[in-house]
């Protein structure tokens, strides 16, 4: 763990120390922690930990073995559809799309990991096909942050490795440093976004025209999160040390000046969103997590790989702010930088979870191990990190886009401790990635962690941190061709040789720290921590610290999470008054309601809390009749239940979250809308049927396919080209009448979704799909079904998930050991140029198109709600609150619906008139997405 390197066990380490010395000092680090956990642990087998390594490597091969072939040179693979994502040609994700810029991002982003994982001549292949086909002078608008961290730091950790093998003398002898002129060339393209007042960079710039041009299509925003703007330095710093070029140092160190000078001065917190020329912050509220993360970890890397002490400095400094405020073991809440005694919000979002990490190579390792066992509670019961969850860990934003934090965090509390807990942790994530994200084509990011339904999605990330987290997690150093500590990990886990610090040191380090602020001694600790005082004499040390959590998140009771004024309540004052216990014809609480923000600070604390709790309360009163999304899975050759789609609901027919699923096989009906008796009821007879969207209510449609006999109703969006990742999902209403005699299932498709259904069709002819609340467990699904032994046996590397119970089931096999070689479906579906923003979540259809149809905003997705949710009050009696999926229902026909779209949580004016800032603040933090 190189990033430890910054200081010795027991002695200083010199401001600007070798880099063989800070490696030297983070292994000597490593093994004085390490060492007590040999006492009385239980380890993992060498055999064991060698099999889970060559299963991360199968993995990785799945996943990029499919990207060369089916997607390169596209940035990325669609694993669904089993195609290259191209920007342009797919229906906009929003800010999600700047991270392609036409220039093979996964390929580049895989670069160190095939060195990492001894694949060598994958590497040098890779390096060829790079050099010869990427181009990086493409008229097209990226983001500054994410084409820093994973194309220029792609190309520099690849520049590293390269060099590193070329000097072993067995590979790349033919290289001459060309992926470090590249990385060169797009520095130099990103340098015109510093082009500000501030020195803080534009979150985005045209490659081929830069930033003002009228032809450059950008240049006009103004605001920039703290992390884009503050996570260049590991890169640009490298990217000057290599080249001797200091101007890209210079400005990366210029934009982190800045955001220190203007942090919070009380608070010692930055915001997340700010003004890039005015420096006044736009997003007021502070987290770890989304848009601030990665710039607290580049202030401590910073230091390791630069040996600039004032970096250190500064991270103690808003490290100290961060546990004093942010830090609620083992939550970590977003507050305002202003009062920070108050909390922003009450969920947490999933990037937060490097946090740990973090605090690893800070040397705070109880708290790390605190937070990692709550977010691995998290996990054990959705199998994924949802993107956000409450304080009651419920799922707030459903989707899982494969994100590699958790792991990452994993490996470094493994490294730190030697604790074998954390190999089973990663052996949890293997599991889970094969069983519910792998597919023919690679592996799908989740679009709801609860229904396990997919997105055809694989980001870049996926491959250039989860797979060499996870490999290094199970690989003894004999598994490495070089040795992992003498090099540091960027946030995209590239990786820069630490002997960088002694080379080309031409910047000035004038410490402007202590400009700004007091420090305090006691924050500047230049050792390791004691592993005596971390774990004192106790092997089970850290297993103390995680047992109170092991039912943290199935408690029945969670614990109140906003916090309380501890004085008042020990000098015996009352309770503030709480949202959920107002009563407007309760005279003492509008005496309170009066003074609140009147009488003193503490009762304008009391007045914001009740603000942000009243519209928190009046949000989720609109969310108690509406219903969360259903899957629809397909269970036949060659899926065999690994692909899953993301369906909308019916508020008519069988509920298929308080009745068994309905599994059959698709047919389609004639007439195809299914508005009139169908003419082939033998076709569609106990099977599912497939209809098209329009000309009739949906509950006529769901009408004429029951009186044929069908088992169950797909409805395919009409709209071409929509599709459950661009727009949200609804429900489909029922016409105003008695729907009670509906009894079959109905569900909703948008068109990319119900084209791999029509396509699987045309391909194999009979399709089998298993209707349900959320995705089945394969195995269950292959349970007494034949499969061909040239499925079982193609992919030996792949475990079985269950056991046959009997001879006569000796070939049931899990979908795990399906082989990629075997399975892939060629599927085709409809391109679209539709332009649709994720970030604002605007529809793909219109209006007039959507039938009765509701809104369901992934920024407001919350957890089934037919689970039995609880919370506590003040008293500490358990009350039931079911928070639901938000969208609204209409019953107007389906050729011309009325739908009112996204409507905002409208704050009583009474109540709330004094605080209108504040309110457009929580707002904004309600519609804010990742």
């Amino acid at each position: 763990m190189s990033e430890a390197g910054g200081r010795g066990c027991g002695s200083p380490v010199p401001q600007r120390a070798p880099w063989s010395l800070v490696a030297a000092t983070a292994a000597i680090c490593l093994v004085s922690a390490t060492s007590v956990w040999t006492v009385g642990a239980e380890p993992m087998s060498r055999e064991e930990k060698q099999k889970l390594g060559n299963q991360v490597l199968e993995m990785f091969d799945h996943a990029y073995g499919n990207y060369m072939e089916h997607a390169y040179p596209a940035d990325e693979l669609m694993p669904l559809t089993c195609r290259g994502r191209v920007r342009g040609q797919e229906p906009s994700r929003g800010d999600v799309d700047d991270a392609l810029g036409k220039f093979s991002l996964t390929l580049i982003d895989s670069l160190d990991t095939l060195v990492v994982l001894n694949k060598t001549k994958e590497f040098e292949d890779a390096v060829r096909k790079v050099l010869r086909d990427v181009n990086l002078d493409n008229d097209v608008v990226v983001s500054v942050f994410e084409t820093n961290i994973r194309v220029l730091g792609g190309l520099l950790g690849g520049h590293s490795l390269a060099i590193m093998l070329k000097e072993k003398g067995e590979h790349m002898q033919w290289y001459n440093d060309e992926l470090l002129q590249m990385a060169k060339q797009l520095g130099y393209k990103l340098l015109p976004a510093f082009n500000t007042t501030s020195g803080l960079p534009y979150p985005r710039i045209n490659l081929k025209f830069g930033i003002r041009k009228p032809e450059a299509r950008t240049g006009t925003e103004t605001d920039t999160c703290t992390a884009c703007a503050g996570t260049l330095i590991l890169e640009f710093a490298a990217l000057s040390r290599f080249t001797g070029a200091t101007i890209f140092e210079e400005y990366a160190r210029k934009a982190l000046d800045f955001l220190w000078e203007k942090r919070q001065r009380s608070s010692n917190l930055v915001g997340v969103t700010i003004n890039i020329h005015t420096g006044d912050w736009v997003r007021k509220d502070s987290g770890v997590g989304a848009g601030i993360d990665s710039y607290y970890e580049y202030l401590l890397k910073a230091y390791v790989l630069l040996g600039d002490d004032s970096f250190l400095e500064r991270f103690n400094t808003h490290y100290d702010a961060i546990m004093r405020y942010i830090s609620q073991p083992p939550l970590l809440l977003d507050v305002h930088i202003h009062k920070p005694m108050l909390n922003a919000r009450t969920w947490m979002d999933a990037l937060l979870a490097f946090f740990p990490g973090l605090q690893v190579l800070k040397g705070d390792i109880r708290p790390a191990i605190e937070t990692h066992e709550m977010l691995y509670q998290v996990i054990k019961k959705h199998n994924f990190l949802p993107e956000a969850f409450t304080t009651d860990f419920r799922v707030h934003w459903a989707q899982h886009p494969l994100r590699p934090e958790f792991a990452e965090s994993t490996y470094f509390l493994y490294k730190a401790t030697g604790d074998p807990y954390y190999l089973e942790v990663g052996k949890t994530l293997i599991e889970n990635l094969n069983k519910y994200a792998r597919v023919p084509c690679g592996f799908a990011a989740m679009k709801d962690v609860r229904t396990g339904s997919h997105e055809d999605r694989m980001d870049s990330f996926f491959l250039a941190e989860m797979f060499k987290y996870l490999y290094l997690l199970f690989a003894d150093k004999e598994d490495i061709i070089f040795d992992i500590e003498d090099y540091i990990f960027t946030t995209e886990a590239h990786l820069l040789p630490l002997w960088l610090s002694t080379t080309n040191q031409s910047i000035s380090k004038k410490n402007t720290t202590s400009e700004y602020t007091e420090l305090d001694d006691s924050n500047f600790d230049w050792t390791c921590p004691n592993t005596q005082i971390l774990f004192p004499n106790d092997p089970l040390y850290a297993q103390s610290i995680r047992e109170p959590l092991k039912n943290v998140v199935d408690k029945s009771c969670p614990r109140g999470i906003i916090r309380v004024r501890e004085e008042s309540f020990r000098s015996g004052a009352k309770p503030p008054l709480r949202a959920r216990d107002f009563m407007a014809t309760n005279p003492e609480h509008l005496e309170i309601l009066k003074k609140m923000g009147a009488a003193s600070s503490i009762d304008a604390e009391d007045g914001l809390r009740f603000m942000q709790e009243m519209i928190e309360l009046s949000s989720q009163q609109q969310k108690e009749q509406q219903l969360p999304p259903r899957a629809v899975q397909i269970v036949s050759h060659p899926f065999f239940g690994r692909v899953v789609l993301t369906a909308g609901p019916a508020q008519f027919g069988l509920d298929l979250s308080k009745h068994k699923e309905t599994r059959g096989f698709v047919a389609s009906s004639k007439p195809y809308n299914g508005c009139s008796e169908l003419t082939n009821p033998e076709a569609v007879m106990g099977k599912i049927a497939l209809i098209q969207r329009g000309q009739c209510m949906f509950a006529e449609k769901a009408r004429n396919i029951q009186n044929a006999g069908a088992i169950g109703g797909i409805v395919i969006d009409d709209n071409e080209g929509s599709s459950s990742d661009t727009a949200p999902l609804f429900q489909m209403a029922g016409d105003g009448k008695d729907t009670d005699d509906i009894k079959i299932p109905m569900l909703f498709l948008f068109s990319k979704e119900g084209s791999i259904i029509l396509d699987a069709i045309r391909e194999y002819e009979e399709v089998e799909v298993l209707l349900s609340d959320k995705a089945k467990d394969r195995a269950a699904i292959l349970k007494g079904k034949m499969i061909p032994s040239y499925i079982i046996n193609s992919n030996p590397e792949m475990e079985n998930e269950e056991q046959p119970s009997s001879e006569n089931d000796s070939q049931n096999q899990s979908a795990e050991q399906i082989s990629s070689s075997s399975q892939e479906v060629d599927l085709v579906d409809q391109e679209s140029s539709e332009e649709n923003s994720l970030n604002s979540h605007p529809e793909s259809l219109s209006p007039a198109d959507m039938d009765n149809a509701a809104s369901i905003s992934p920024s407001e997705q919350t957890s089934n709600p037919t689970e039995n949710h609880e919370t506590t009050n003040l008293n500490g009696e358990c009350t039931d609150l079911d928070n639901q999926l938000q969208e609204q229902s209409e019953t107007e026909e389906d050729s011309n619906p009325n739908v009112s779209w996204g409507k905002k949580v409208q704050p009583i004016d009474s109540i709330l008139a004094d605080w209108n800032e504040d309110i457009e603040a929580f707002e904004m933090m309600e519609k804010d997405e990742l």
